[in-house]
């Protein structure tokens, strides 16, 4: 195909140029079991293929999300780690943030994580304090990630990107609490999920990066467009010009944007049914 110049390009073509989709995975973009589904892929490969910027934004570590990124057959931008991490298309790391370590071992002693089950991510992988087999049966289906059991209470603290809690919500809800007491300003800490609480460095967030991703490709908030359905989206949802909350959604992300559009479920493919919706002229 011949390069065209952009004085070549229809006006919708450099319309597409410049937007932006942004989306959440668990319990938004994939299915009701953290998988892509056919419909979806397709949709998300169409927009792709038209010139839309794609960027997946999610609480996954890195390494798991360029697994479901080759299940979706697209190139796009990773902001993992909920915003500690961002990598071009291409794996080209272009942000990173961690947890000052002196914090980290301290959020990592039982003192402080008693009640749930301990966990941390690093550029190498994902930690455990235990084996939990389970936990890769439910989430890691597409992407074939695991974990490394880890002393994590006896572990220097450097180079933490995120530390997760996952136990019952009321456990960790008291784990929030005892934090935000002792150590409100020097964290970033949000659910990503009712039974997942995690901790970042505090000028971490999905909304954070996804500005960092806007101004590399030289495009706006006005032409981005956002779909959510948890806490650790709030931030995200604000900066898009253009966003959803899925019917699915928790009841803090609804409270926090009261006034924004709620679609369907994610079991019920929301996000590809709005997208095809908007961009009906590629389908």
């Amino acid at each position: 195909m011949r390069w065209r110049k952009m004085e070549e390009l229809t006006t919708l073509e450099r319309f597409y140029m410049h937007t932006m989709i942004v989306t959440d995975l668990d319990g938004t973009l994939l299915d009701a079991e953290h998988k892509v589904d056919p419909f979806t892929a397709e949709t998300i490969q169409t927009l792709a293929a038209n010139g839309i910027n794609i960027t997946i934004a999610t609480g996954r570590h890195f390494l798991d999300v360029k697994g479901i990124r080759s299940v979706l057959g697209v190139a796009a931008h990773l902001i993992t780690s909920n915003g500690a991490r961002v990598h071009a298309p291409d794996d080209q790391e272009i942000y990173a943030e961690n947890i000052a370590p002196d914090l980290a071992r301290t959020l990592m002693q039982p003192a402080i994580s008693a009640g749930s089950l301990l966990n941390a991510y690093v550029d190498e992988g994902w930690l455990v304090e235990k084996e939990t087999p389970e936990l890769v049966g439910v989430y890691y289906k597409d992407s074939g990630f695991s974990y490394q059991v880890c002393d994590l209470k006896n572990h220097s603290g450097e180079g933490i990107a995120k530390i997760l809690y996952i136990g019952e919500h009321e456990a960790l809800s008291q784990i929030e609490a005892n934090i935000l007491a002792q150590y409100r300003g020097q964290v970033y800490i949000t659910f990503s999920a009712h039974d997942c609480l995690e901790v970042m460095a505090p000028s971490v967030s999905k909304g954070h990066a996804l500005q960092a991703v806007l101004a590399r490709l030289d495009s706006d908030k006005a032409h981005c467009i956002a779909f959510g359905d948890g806490q650790n989206d709030i931030e995200m949802l604000g900066v898009a010009g253009t966003a959803f909350v899925m019917a699915n959604a928790s009841e803090k992300l609804k409270a926090a944007h009261p006034n924004l559009p709620v679609i369907g479920s994610n079991d019920k493919h929301g996000v590809a049914t709005q997208l095809r919706s908007m961009f009906k002229e590629l389908f």
